[in-house]
């Protein structure tokens, strides 16, 4: 008993917190920000780039797209409150994880750079010469955790995301359904959707059904709270996150009955009728309206593709498709599977109000 004591009084000293929610929400969280801030923003650079022909957005994104592990881990060890020197170190550590964990890179450096971290934090401060010490088992620690598993682990979580798209491909119907719903629900979940998207390298017609789900709570929230919230909740959550609500669902579940399923309409009609897919980075499958990032990663697809698939020239058909998906469906749906739940009682005027 004194020596868990004494170990839980180290942990808590070292701000090592052993939880779920700082390892599956707010490092996960954070991860899909530094992939944001990187490959997302790379990619949209690249296509600017492509489509104008100006070379420096192009040089720029590409920068930026390098960059994807070293941001990533950085990310998840400010999320672990990470002391400086251990956070600097983990630069090496994200770059060496994505590098080596190949299509699921986001994946290793979740893993590996969480490890390094803590090892880093449990170091750190500890001896006369600690500029030396917690760089050297942070990195030490991290490369060689990411030679042994980042391999093994970008595997795996490519089979995983490959098992969806192939099952996507074969019942895009009933998938359509579940990737829509499933990812949705993710959104909007105080976890990183986008994260999860990124981990599984969610492309194709499953990634077009996550982005349909995603856009579907984004923009099904907003137009739903539109009453309550007026326009500043539509900017909120249109183009931030319906993530907002989140208090407000766990005082009401059955708020959430619209937009889940208006996802769960929409994502069929991504994947049978308009064959939506995302071609563009994974990380867009899962951002939804989100600064616009879904539509922009479908367009991105079109015209710069990355995971394989031929650029096209897009037709009519799929820009009014993308625009249906993405925006008018999801606000439409919502706000008519809305009317009777607010006739039956379900949803009470002031369940949706926001504190903005």
């Amino acid at each position: 008993m004194m020596k868990m004591a004494k170990l839980r009084a180290f942990l808590q000293r070292k701000n090592i917190v052993i939880t779920l929610r700082r390892y599956g929400i707010d490092a996960l969280g954070a991860m899909a920000q530094g992939l944001f801030c990187s490959l997302l923003i790379g990619t949209i650079l690249n296509t600017v780039g492509s489509v104008s022909g100006v070379e420096v957005f192009s040089q720029v994104g590409g920068y930026a797209s390098q960059m994807a592990g070293p941001a990533m881990a950085i990310a998840i060890g400010y999320a672990l409150q990470c002391p400086p020197l251990v956070l600097f170190s983990l630069t090496a550590v994200g770059w060496a994880a994505n590098s080596l964990g190949g299509a699921g890179g986001p994946l290793a450096v979740l893993v590996i750079a969480i490890v390094a971290a803590e090892l880093g934090k449990v170091v750190s401060k500890e001896t006369k010469i600690d500029i030396l010490v917690t760089p050297l088992v942070t990195i030490f620690s991290g490369v060689g955790l990411a030679a042994l598993i980042a391999a093994p682990i970008g595997t795996a979580a490519g089979w995983v995301g490959d098992l969806i798209m192939w099952a996507t491909d074969l019942q895009p119907f009933l998938m359509g359904i579940v990737v829509s719903v499933l990812v949705g629900i993710a959104l909007t979940l105080p976890i990183s959707s986008a994260a999860i998207c990124a981990v599984l390298g969610l492309t194709g017609l499953a990634g077009g059904a996550a982005v349909a789900g995603c856009c579907a709570q984004m923009v099904g929230f907003a137009v739903l709270s539109f009453r309550e919230n007026k326009w500043g909740g539509l900017v909120a959550q249109g183009l931030g996150t319906s993530m907002l609500q989140m208090g407000n669902i766990v005082r009401n579940p059955r708020i959430w009955i619209p937009a889940t399923l208006a996802s769960a309409v929409t994502g069929p009609i991504a994947t049978c009728v308009f064959g939506l897919r995302m071609n563009g980075a994974p990380i867009n499958s899962g951002m939804g309206t989100c600064g616009l990032c879904g539509p922009i990663g479908v367009i991105t697809g079109w015209f710069d593709p990355t995971n394989g698939a031929a650029a096209i020239t897009p037709s009519a058909m799929d820009w009014i498709g993308l625009a249906l998906v993405c925006i008018v469906l999801p606000a439409l749906l919502t706000w008519l599977i809305g009317i009777p739940c607010r006739r039956l009682g379900w949803i009470k005027d002031g369940d949706l109000k926001l504190d903005l």
